[in-house]
């Protein structure tokens, strides 16, 4: 597949409220692309709230319910519930949450609405704070990352959702990043194929939080991924693959300096030189789990 091979038709529309360089409307477009007409989408608090626009009109041209920070899986369980009851099966019912409303204040309906099996796609679009409120640091906002509540950079490590949502043994997970728009619309192709809870977890820089200039947000992406800071990979069934881009960084020479990706980005400024070289430390730990990871089986044995 070639970005030329994607659908031309559009389901985000022009006019949106979006900052220049947004990664996140960059991986809705795609999203979206692949999920199709018959899809409704649940959007709780966050930039994306705004993104769409101000009622009465909006640039998403799929039905779309805004609803409160904690409860966007919980009313996907009631979307669901409710096509079932109808015998509509050809309706993809899709949350797309950010990182706060994932990994902080949703994370309990989402856990719930994965026990239950609930038939729906849910996406987090992860900007590593709560950038639509004042740039605050999120429970995904990464190590040494500087937010307005973490002013000399968060001590703690990101949150692995991903790994959370295997806990759960739902049938599809999967880590994407809106610079691979071809990788992330076949992870969505392969997902909507699927019955049950499926849960993917893109990366999406955010020129305002990040404090880089808007053009470089491709780049900025490409190198978190180049760096092994944020691996590509999949879990079907229980089974943990590397996708195409990441897997030839089990080799460690292959892997880009992480302060290439760092350096570049105001939030981490602040950072010594012995501080990026302990994330250097902990991004080749993380590989080293990795690579026992790919191709096995995380389900065995639980």
């Amino acid at each position: 597949m070639s970005v030329m091979s994607l659908p031309k038709e559009e389901f985000m529309l022009a006019g949106t409220a979006a900052c220049p360089g947004c990664g996140l409307t960059l991986a809705l477009r795609h999203v979206l692309k692949a999920l199709g007409s018959r899809t409704i989408l649940v959007v709780p608090a966050g930039c994306t709230s705004v993104i769409q626009g101000i009622a009465p009109n909006s640039s998403f041209a799929v039905p779309t319910l805004n609803i409160a920070f904690a409860a966007s899986a919980a009313a996907a369980s009631g979307i669901a519930s409710g096509l079932d009851v109808k015998g509509v099966t050809d309706v993809n019912v899709a949350v797309w949450a950010g990182d706060g409303g994932t990994a902080d204040i949703g994370i309990q309906a989402l856990s719930g609405a994965a026990e239950r099996m609930t038939d729906m796609i849910y996406f987090c679009c992860d900007n590593e704070s709560y950038m639509n409120t004042g740039i605050q640091r999120s429970s995904s906002t990464p190590a040494g990352a500087w937010t307005t509540t973490t002013p000399t950079g968060k001590r703690e490590p990101k949150k692995d959702m991903p790994l959370i949502m295997a806990a759960h043994k739902i049938p599809y997970i999967a880590t994407a990043c809106s610079s691979y728009p071809i990788d992330l619309y076949s992870k969505v192709e392969r997902a909507k194929k699927i019955k049950g809870t499926r849960y993917i977890h893109i990366l999406s820089p955010c020129p305002t939080g990040w404090r880089y200039p808007s053009e470089k947000t491709v780049k900025i992406g490409r190198l978190a991924v180049e760096t092994g800071l944020w691996p590509l990979y999949e879990i079907r069934d229980g089974r943990f693959t590397l996708s195409t881009q990441s897997k030839p960084l089990m080799d460690k020479s292959k892997r880009k300096p992480v302060k290439d990706y760092l350096e570049i980005q105001g939030r981490f400024s602040h950072l010594t030189a012995a501080e990026i070289e302990n994330i250097q430390g902990m991004v080749s730990e993380m590989w080293d789990r990795l690579s026992l990871m790919d191709n096995r089986d995380l389900f065995q044995g639980w």
